[in-house]
């Protein structure tokens, strides 16, 4: 082989794509695990930290669309260049926002940026997707994305262990600050090395090109016209996995957000302790993601796309369900992570099978398609953190489980209407 060619550059991009993943949940749990310092110094209430939290979620889910229509026209080299800029900006902004602000002003910075860095990663999934469809072949697609949401739960398992211990030694401000330096060297480092398609990059062999497929000849940028988005808008699949990913991500943004600040208040763990208890339910799910992301495949091929995409999650989400159920009446504290942990399992099982439907019915304009669906997932994050934030600050932590367990089971009913033929 030619020593200037590789047969790997495409997995040498995922790793770079993982890393961004790995970043962005690292950088939106923080805020979650710094509460329990930033409520007493800040004279913040849980309900306000629970405003934050929205503002994030808000500002993540209206650019989801804007942000696929982003990737999908100027390429994906140049849109994770800018919004992983953006959200490490918005990152170091909120240690530093207290420095200038106090009293309202204060809670107003803070919403104002968390909002900022919801805009900034709300296009990451929608341009990662659309690189998977031209960098890999469809037998793979499931795999790469379980692969990358497994990126997510480590980085959402990482930050609450992390976070907790640098706390205890210098501060919630100056663990922001610190551990957001990582996201600069992947930004540096994709700006140089990523390219929006196979045949840009001069690394890429031949062989490579061979095995990717017709899919390396993909349009990851183009025109975008008004008829374009309107056929991915109103797809009634893509409508459908929109609809499910609302009810799924209610009980998602439930263990993602808020375990840590229940293992303290309801279970009465130590800080510390929490902090590594907490990273428990996100490991599982990032194992989860993998193994979903395998297995789907392996179905699909068996079944066809129809069957092999929907039995994840006709089977996973009502599991998830009665775990969380499970995990807020045990007795033992224990034995309820292990149940929150094995309910977060059974949620991530499932996003092979979303994002590999979405490609497979986006016909080249996954992007767009991968917005309109990622929107409707955070509406779910929308819907349910005030709920979440009200009911936790009243402490009922019960109620909160309970409808989040009815939503998996919800999410699981509208798969019987999505074909991914």
């Amino acid at each position: 082989m030619n020593p200037r060619y590789s047969s790997h550059v495409r997995w040498r991009i995922f790793s770079l794509l993982f890393g961004f993943g790995f970043i962005a949940y690292f950088q939106q749990k923080s805020l979650t695990i710094v509460a329990d310092q930033m409520m007493p110094q800040l004279h913040l209430s849980q309900l306000q930290i629970g405003w934050l939290e929205q503002a994030f979620v808000i500002g993540y889910a209206l650019f989801q669309l804007p942000g696929g229509i982003f990737g999908q026209r100027f390429g994906a080299r140049l849109g994770f260049t800018v919004i992983g800029l953006a959200a490490f900006f918005a990152t170091i902004a909120t240690p530093l926002a207290p420095v200038l602000f106090t009293g309202r002003g204060l809670f107003l910075a803070l919403l104002s940026v968390q909002l900022f860095l919801g805009v900034a990663q709300g296009a990451i999934f929608p341009i990662s997707a659309g690189v998977f469809e031209a960098w890999f072949p469809p037998k793979r697609w499931s795999f790469v994305q379980g692969l990358q949401s497994m990126g997510l739960g480590l980085g959402a398992a990482l930050t609450a262990p992390l976070i907790a211990t640098l706390m205890l030694k210098i501060g919630w401000q100056r663990s922001l600050l610190w551990t957001s330096i990582p996201a600069l060297l992947v930004i540096a480092f994709w700006a140089w090395y990523g390219r929006n398609r196979p045949r840009e990059h001069r690394r890429v062999s031949p062989a490579e090109l061979a095995m990717i497929g017709g899919r390396s000849q993909v349009q990851v940028t183009g025109a975008i016209t008004f008829r374009r988005v309107w056929a991915s808008v109103t797809n009634r699949n893509v409508l459908l996995l929109a609809i499910s990913y609302v009810s799924m991500n209610y009980a998602y943004y439930l263990l993602s957000n808020w375990v840590f600040l229940y293992l303290v208040q309801e279970r009465h763990f130590s800080l510390l302790e929490s902090g590594w208890l907490a990273m428990t339910p996100p490991l599982a799910a990032g194992l989860g993601a993998g193994v979903g992301g395998v297995l789907t495949g392996l179905l699909c091929k068996h079944f066809g796309l129809r069957w092999g995409y929907r039995w994840v999650p006709l089977l996973s989400l009502p599991s998830a369900g009665v775990l969380l159920l499970m995990g807020v009446n045990a007795d033992n504290p224990y034995l309820a992570v292990i149940a929150l942990a094995g309910s977060f399992f059974c949620i991530e099982l499932t996003e092979g099978s979303y994002w590999g439907t979405v490609m497979s019915v986006a016909k080249g304009d996954t992007m767009i398609a991968g917005g309109v669906m990622n929107t409707g997932g955070n509406l779910g994050g929308i819907i349910g953190i005030p709920i979440v934030a009200y009911l936790s600050g009243q402490h009922q932590w019960h109620a909160a489980f309970l409808i989040g367990a009815a939503a998996a089971i919800l999410s699981a009913v509208a798969w019987l209407g999505i074909n991914a033929e």
